[in-house]
């Protein structure tokens, strides 16, 4: 059996696959703060889902920059996690080779494959919760990167200095209102504008990647917050550097796109 996982700042969701054609109904729990908690928990959910079977991969899409050398991530919100040897010591605990990705490019990749990023050779995938972040996916795979992708670090402000992410994120209203996104509720006018500041970091990423199509996915895109097509409006009235331009969906595949990335890349690997 394949172990398929995603390991949020929040969240972890885990679930197992032995045609590679889809997956067991996930297991989901708090992300531990703690490293040593966590991989336990980790290696115990694992051993669980998979029974009697013998596990022979595993692949896991965790939050932070990779240090693909050492099987490791660097990570402000899971700090605890940083740098410590995941794969290996997974890989040791369920005797399995273990490969680690990005989370939001193995979301993209979920995405590109099985959702909202279909049937394009070039994906913008971008993601506005907790944090933003973002990946290309190019011809069905993650794009190269020296390190990764980072858009939500590009500036959109200069003087004072603020990037996209601190103009748009889920911990940037949570800090400017003292409450969780989503208590905010539906007709509030933050909602028109973030779509429109959201709507710039997206304009400068569909520059810098040209892409046929954009997925905007991530939980500050939920019901009760930025509006896909108000993002695509503001979009329209800016964007002047490209005659057309890409299509702007939703993410489709909910809480488990990390999953269905995960079962790309263990494909590619069979």
């Amino acid at each position: 059996m394949k172990i398929l996982a995603d390991i949020g700042g929040t969240k972890t969701r885990i679930a197992g696959s032995n045609d590679l054609l889809g997956f067991t109904e996930p297991v989901m729990y708090d992300t531990p703060k703690n490293y040593d908690v966590g991989i336990s928990e980790f290696v115990d959910t694992a051993s669980r889902i998979a029974g009697e079977e013998r596990i022979d991969g595993v692949q896991i899409g965790i939050r932070g920059r990779i240090l693909r050398e050492r099987g490791a991530m660097v990570d402000e919100v899971l700090s605890n996690w940083s740098e410590r040897l995941l794969a290996h010591d997974i890989a040791t605990r369920l005797s399995a080779h273990v490969e680690i990705e990005n989370d939001v490019a193995q979301v993209a990749l979920g995405e590109a494959h099985f959702g909202a990023g279909k049937d394009v050779d070039i994906l913008a995938y971008i993601t506005v919760s907790t944090g933003v972040s973002g990946c290309r996916i190019v011809s069905g795979k993650i794009d190269t990167a020296r390190h990764g992708f980072e858009i939500g670090g590009q500036y959109l402000n200069i003087d004072p200095t603020i990037t996209f992410e601190e103009m748009v994120s889920g911990s940037t209203v949570e800090k400017q209102f003292k409450m969780h996104p989503r208590e905010l509720g539906k007709g509030n006018e933050i909602w028109e504008e973030l779509a429109e500041l959201c709507a710039y970091g997206v304009h400068n990423t569909i520059l810098h990647w040209s892409p046929d199509r954009v997925v905007l996915g991530g939980s500050m895109f939920n019901e009760v917050g930025i509006s896909v097509p108000k993002v695509e409006e503001y979009l329209k009235r800016i964007m002047k550097k490209f005659p057309n331009m890409p299509e702007i969906l939703h993410s489709s595949l909910g809480d488990f796109g990390g999953l269905w990335g995960a079962l790309v890349l263990l494909r590619h690997r069979s």
